[in-house]
């Protein structure tokens, strides 16, 4: 049974994950506490779990927000999965039963019904098992790269994958490349498996930071629209009061 301090955890990871708490957003200890009906020490607990997650931050006297960041950020954690899912790959070539890699490729069947359900739009995968990159690091069988890949990076990846998942032909292009990594493992080719999933992350690193570059014009232009809507209705309402 979850404790008090996990199901906090999860219905906040949850919210930032899915963006309904939004980048920067703060956490206020004293509204969280009151809306979840709770006190203030398990979910300071949940708070700081998320920080090791790295989904929030905590600085002194300004206390926890959502985490932001930038494209510099954004793609750190993607070179950084290149490397790290790419050696996964290439263990779970020589680590993985054929059962195992069986199920990974009906996994990939259950995906491909998913998107064309979704017409092609997303490629959002629920997190934990039913996840292609979850299970295959998971099937390297190498602790480290799994506490990295399954528990410290994980959420976060989630949360980039939310924000960024419905770049235009991306999702069906990704079964593919995640096809072509599982027909890597059954020939128990490691340094291929490995080739694929180091490309298959690096396509998605560039489309995400196309993505970051698209969602950041787009908000500087709502800025400047609604600053020019603003200075016009100004100048209206001063016209207006001049006349009289």
């Amino acid at each position: 049974m979850e404790t008090l301090p996990e199901q906090l955890l999860f219905r906040l990871q949850e919210q930032i994950v899915r963006g309904e708490l939004t980048p920067g957003q703060r956490l206020a200890e004293s509204e969280l506490a009151s809306r979840y009906g709770v006190s203030r020490g398990p979910l300071r607990e949940a708070i700081r779990r998320l920080e090791a997650r790295r989904l929030v931050e905590v600085a002194p006297r300004t206390g926890a927000r959502v985490v932001d960041f930038d494209a510099e950020q954004l793609a750190d954690v993607y070179q950084a999965r290149e490397a790290l899912e790419g050696m996964a790959a290439r263990l779970a070539a020589q680590a993985m039963t054929d059962a195992e890699i069986e199920q990974l490729s009906q996994l990939l069947d259950h995906h491909e019904q998913s998107i064309a359900a979704d017409e092609g739009q997303h490629y959002l995968q629920d997190e934990g098992d039913v996840d292609f990159h979850y299970r295959l690091a998971a099937g390297s069988h190498n602790a480290v790269l799994v506490g990295m890949l399954c528990d410290e990076l994980y959420q976060l990846v989630r949360l980039f994958r939310h924000r960024f998942s419905s770049v235009r032909d991306r999702p069906i292009t990704a079964l593919s490349e995640h096809r072509a990594i599982v027909e890597a493992l059954r020939e128990r080719d490691g340094e291929l498996a490995e080739l694929l999933m180091r490309r298959h992350i690096a396509k998605a690193r560039r489309s995400a930071l196309s993505a970051f570059a698209d969602a950041q014009a787009n908000a500087a232009g709502t800025k400047v629209k609604s600053a020019s809507t603003e200075r016009t209705a100004t100048k209206s309402s001063f016209q207006t009061t001049t006349s009289d």
